[in-house]
């Protein structure tokens, strides 16, 4: 029989990993895309359901991680982020908009390929508590969504 000690601190570590992998999120509507979502993480995330929204700390770094497979050839991605609150679609600047430098992506990026785009960011302490939508895009150089997400958040 194994001692309760040497259980606690497997499940300890399970659960904190689950609790800051968020992967709640749905496609963007009406929006004919170049590629497919595999998966998507969101680091310090944390909800209670994996239905419910995601909850970012202000004033820490949040990190994406997105894999999708490309239906097409890619020889440039720009990465381009909407917050949508109350239906209002605001642009977000990102601190690196070009999705092939500096993200884990190497382009060109070929057809059926499946890759992984990796960003993190801050979540600013002077950002209002408030529930927003982010809305998550990489776009080919002809300005086509390759991938489109939305998720649904909340700053606490």
């Amino acid at each position: 029989m194994i001692p309760i000690k040497k259980l606690v601190v497997p499940v300890l570590v399970f659960y904190f990993f689950v609790d800051v992998q968020g992967t709640f999120y749905y496609d963007c509507e009406d929006v004919t895309t170049l590629g497919k979502v595999q998966s998507l993480a969101v680091i310090n995330c944390t909800s209670e359901e994996p239905t419910s929204k995601c909850r970012l700390r202000r004033g820490a770094n949040t990190t994406i991680d997105l894999t999708f497979k490309s239906d097409v050839d890619l020889d440039a991605i720009k990465v381009v982020v909407h917050g949508i609150i109350a239906g209002e679609s605001k642009s977000f600047a990102l601190p690196n908009s070009n999705g092939c430098n500096d993200s884990g992506l190497t382009c060109p990026v070929t057809k059926d390929s499946v890759v992984t785009y990796t960003t993190s960011l801050p979540v600013k302490k002077f950002y209002p508590k408030i529930s927003v939508d982010v809305k998550w895009e990489l776009r080919s150089k002809d300005d086509k969504d390759i991938v489109c997400i939305i998720i649904p958040s909340h700053l606490n």
